[in-house]
C-alpha cells in the first residue's frame, strides 16, 4: 500500500545491458515466421511489467545472478529466442538462430514497488524509468528479441 508520509523521489542505478546467450551450443537455422505473426501491423514491442514479491527461501542469494543462469539454461530449448529477425523478400520476417543471445539489465532501486500502490500501468508517473529503452534496441530487425529488465527495491546505498 502507498504511505502517504513518505516523498517517493524514485531513483535507479542500472547496470550495463549485458547479452544473456544460451548455455549450451544451439542449430543455427532460419525460422520463417507465420502469416499471422509477420503481420505488417505486429511490427513492435510490447512492454510488460511483471513483479514478485521477495521469496524467503532465497535469502542470501545473488536474485540477478540466479535470473541469469536460468535465462541462459531456458535459451537452449528456446534458442530462437536468442536470434535476431531479418527481413527477407516481400519484407517477410524471419528468425536467424545465431544465439547472439537477449538483453538484461540488472538495477537498484530505492524504493519498493510497495509504495506505489496501485499505481503501476498508464498512470504510474515512474513508467519510464520502468521501462527504460536501451538505446539501440528499439527496432524489430536485427534486435535482441528479448530485453529482461530486473530491479531490486531497496538496494541503493
Amino acid at each position: 500500500m502507498a504511505s502517504s508520509t513518505l516523498p517517493l523521489v524514485f531513483i535507479v542505478r542500472r547496470q550495463d545491458p549485458k547479452l544473456v546467450v544460451p548455455s549450451k551450443p544451439t542449430p543455427h537455422e532460419l525460422k520463417q515466421l507465420s502469416d499471422i505473426d509477420d503481420q505488417e501491423g505486429l511490427r513492435f514491442q510490447l512492454p510488460v511489467i511483471i513483479c514478485y514479491k521477495n521469496n524467503p527461501s532465497m535469502e542470501g542469494k545473488d536474485p540477478a545472478r540466479v535470473i541469469r543462469e536460468a535465462l541462459a539454461k531456458a535459451l537452449v530449448f528456446y534458442y530462437p529466442f536468442a536470434g535476431r529477425l531479418v527481413e527477407g523478400p516481400n519484407r517477410e520476417l524471419s528468425v536467424d538462430c545465431t544465439a547472439e543471445g537477449v538483453l538484461l539489465i540488472e538495477a537498484d532501486a530505492n524504493v519498493e514497488l510497495d509504495w506505489h500502490g496501485d499505481t503501476v500501468g498508464q498512470g504510474c508517473p515512474y513508467l519510464e524509468e520502468l521501462l527504460y529503452d536501451v538505446p539501440g534496441s528499439d527496432g524489430i530487425v536485427g534486435c535482441p528479441l528479448l530485453l529482461i529488465q530486473v530491479r531490486f527495491g531497496l538496494g541503493l546505498k
